[in-house]
């Protein structure tokens, strides 16, 4: 048994999915929550000082009903150790099916990753480019421009990707297979817009969402958790849409710029002194505080379950876009609905990376590339509807927004899985 089981929370949200939709099926529901397949394998990694070391890594591919299998590819190694990340991966592909399906892009769910921290273990460029190989070799049968296309993920860039796909196309007889994987460098065949992709697609639900709700997004107040790159570009994007930043974290703190600052001073800072504490008019602030500051518009852009029941009670904001993933644990979700906070969940808020990715792959097919307007444009038309879907759907229900993209996603897969029907 896995403790915290994140696997489990992506099933409840299935069926809590089905519940609204009355879909009583009992075969249904596990289709639609179990994952198609589960790939485990052992890498084995001749390590720089001449001994083996044997790596464990995983492929999980949800559903393909909309389209061939999407998602990250993850070196990272969780509390729960290897067991744990199993579970995790497996619902991490089952929140990209959702996500893809949400705005409305043709492709499922998918996810995977390696047993292994590459920052505290201190891997070398060469053991990492043999591990990433090693991987790439042991995945390579269910990968495929049209079957699985990874991406980037926690501690993955473009570099690995890139080795993925050389090792792909090598093994396929030296086919050049760019569609094979997303997130690669542009000298690569990757796509413009996708290192700002996470946060722009954050400020355009933002956008919405402020549209909705009536607030002047001119003067608007902006809170930061984390800032990374999804929070760093959310903020730049939200200022030149008029709003203002007013706090922002860190792994090192948190703090409060009563009067604001721009997102590109307060980078320049970090950058030069190693984090965001100690910018000049700010004061420092704890993470509870940071969470509960007055303002029009939180953005949870760093790690899983910050926001809890007691979080929850204090907040004092108009709109949550969660940059993040999972930053809002389930207890906290009736207390923000009940004060009429319009949360923008994370499978919506921060599905900017999967419509670029999604753009990069059929830039790759056609060979044919789009300037930067471009792709954020048709990025923006996705996340756009997917939103006022998504919105419509939580009025007709009377349900919040996080159970209304559920919804939404799981209608539209439905809708692919009864066209094709069971076979054999």
């Amino acid at each position: 048994m896995v403790k915290n089981d994140p696997f489990a929370n992506a099933t409840k949200q299935v069926n809590d999915a089905c519940d609204i939709l009355g879909i009583k099926d009992k075969g249904i529901r596990e289709y639609l929550a179990i994952p198609n397949k589960v790939l485990r394998v052992k890498i084995p990694v001749k390590m720089d000082n001449g001994k083996i070391r044997i790596f464990t890594g995983f492929r999980s591919q949800h559903n393909n009903d909309r389209g061939p299998y999407k998602g990250g590819i993850r070196y990272f190694n969780p509390e729960g150790g290897v067991e744990y990340m199993e579970r995790e991966v497996m619902a991490l592909s089952s929140w990209m099916t959702w996500k893809c399906a949400i705005v409305d892009v043709p492709l499922g769910g998918g996810k995977g990753g390696i047993y292994v921290n590459p920052k505290t273990e201190k891997l070398s460029e060469a053991e990492l480019d043999r591990l990433t190989r090693g991987f790439a070799f042991k995945i390579s049968e269910i990968i495929g421009p049209n079957k699985d296309i990874p991406a980037p993920d926690v501690y993955t860039t473009g570099k690995e990707m890139t080795q993925i796909m050389d090792t792909f196309s090598k093994l396929n007889g030296n086919e050049y297979s760019p569609g094979v994987i997303t997130g690669k460098p542009i000298s690569m065949g990757g796509s413009l817009a996708r290192n700002v992709a996470t946060g722009l697609g954050a400020a355009y639900t933002v956008r919405e969402a402020a549209k909705t709700l009536k607030v002047n997004l001119k003067g608007a107040k902006v809170v930061l958790q984390g800032f990374g790159n999804a929070s760093t570009f959310a903020g730049e994007y939200l200022e030149k849409m008029g709003a203002k930043v007013i706090a922002v974290s860190d792994s090192k703190g948190s703090i409060s710029i009563p009067k604001g600052a721009k997102t590109s001073a307060i980078l320049a800072h970090k950058q030069k002194k190693g984090s965001v504490v100690g910018f000049p008019g700010s004061k420092k602030i704890s993470t509870e505080e940071l969470l509960t500051t007055k303002c029009d518009i939180l953005v949870p852009g760093a790690l899983e379950n910050q926001i809890d029941a007691k979080i929850a009670k204090n907040l004092k904001c108009k709109i949550i876009a969660e940059a993040a993933n999972g930053p809002t644990l389930p207890e906290a979700d009736p207390i923000i609905y009940q004060k009429k906070i319009l949360v923008i969940p994370d499978i919506l808020a921060n599905s900017g990376g999967v419509c670029i990715s999604y753009l990069e792959w059929v830039q790759n097919n056609m060979g044919y590339y789009w300037t930067f307007d471009e792709v954020a444009n048709k990025m923006e038309a996705n996340i756009t509807k997917g939103f006022k879907d998504a919105y419509a759907l939580s009025k007709k229900h009377k349900i919040d927004m996080r159970k209304a993209t559920m919804v939404l996603a799981v209608e539209r897969v439905l809708e692919a899985f009864d066209q094709k029907g069971i076979w054999p």
